[in-house]
């Protein structure tokens, strides 16, 4: 599964950065994906839903740390390059990421 395309939609909410559209294998697409200012830095939240109970339920989502590790590294290259395109500063574009080993990421 390859995600072919990633729209970003900036926001300037308190902790909401972006909202985010993603496309699978150009033929799947997902919205309503954010990217949202945790205490850490950046991540990015799934579709999510207010059940009646007031719990938020994930919609769609990643079963494994690889798939999620692929989407949020889609995400975050598309945001990065948004950004750049409105020519804001990237020094508070801290990822918040736990465990994380970049592999091919040179192509800068």
């Amino acid at each position: 599964m390859k995600i072919t395309e990633v729209k970003i939609f900036p926001v300037n909410e308190d902790r909401l950065k972006a909202y985010v559209t993603i496309t699978l294998d150009a033929s799947f697409v997902v919205r309503d994906l954010k990217i949202i200012q945790g205490p850490g830095g950046l991540f990015v939240a799934m579709p999510s839903k207010k059940r009646k109970d007031g719990q938020f339920r994930d919609i769609a989502h990643p079963l494994n740390q690889e798939t999620r590790e692929m989407i949020e590294d889609a995400i975050f290259d598309a945001y990065e390059n948004e950004l750049k395109a409105l020519g804001e500063s990237l020094e508070n574009l801290k990822r918040q990421k736990m465990h994380h080993h970049h592999q091919n990421n040179d192509d800068f």
